[in-house]
């Protein structure tokens, strides 16, 4: 099956374009939840996805109920918050049968509270110091997105590359 970033209502462009560029490295699946603090034309959003926009697999929802709609299995999603009692890398990715959902909040105020707490047995975290608020929300996407593909042994990605000039010999 596959693996799916999924971004509440996200408010930089920067951040949401280097999402999008790691999405298509890894062949994960783009969800962006309405409203969205650019417009998708943006020229930071495009920059940071540079010419990868085309592999980017994604999918917009007009709201937070509408993308709740689309999870076939919510014991399968997990809500990335600093308020979990759990690690990411504490819970089990490995099965590459089903889809995983990683659904991370907005930069400045997370996922909304009481959302988070009718669904605290999803919520996972990325532990840190109390001395920083958060980390930033695309470095989060990528710390996540790559313990699932740990865990499911980079099923689907290129675990060598050659040089482009090997490929002349």
């Amino acid at each position: 099956m596959a693996n799916h970033i999924v971004l509440f209502e996200p408010l930089i462009p920067a951040n949401t374009g280097n999402i999008a560029r790691t999405a298509a490295a890894t062949g994960s699946f783009l969800h962006l939840i309405r409203p969205l603090g650019f417009e998708t034309d943006d020229k930071h959003l495009r920059r940071a996805g540079l010419d990868y926009w085309d592999a980017v697999k994604i999918q917009y929802h007009d709201s937070l109920a509408d993308f709740m709609a689309t999870v076939p299995d919510l014991t399968h999603l997990y809500l990335v918050s600093k308020f979990a009692s759990r690690t990411y890398s504490d819970v089990d990715l490995a099965d590459t049968s089903v889809d995983h959902y990683f659904m991370f909040g907005k930069g400045t105020t997370g996922l909304p509270e009481p959302f988070m707490r009718a669904h605290e047995e999803l919520a996972v975290r990325i532990p840190m110091t109390e001395d920083v608020r958060a980390l930033n929300l695309s470095n989060c996407a990528a710390l996540v997105i790559y313990e699932a593909l740990r865990q499911q042994e980079f099923a689907g990605l290129q675990r060598v590359h050659t040089y482009p000039h090997d490929k002349l010999k």
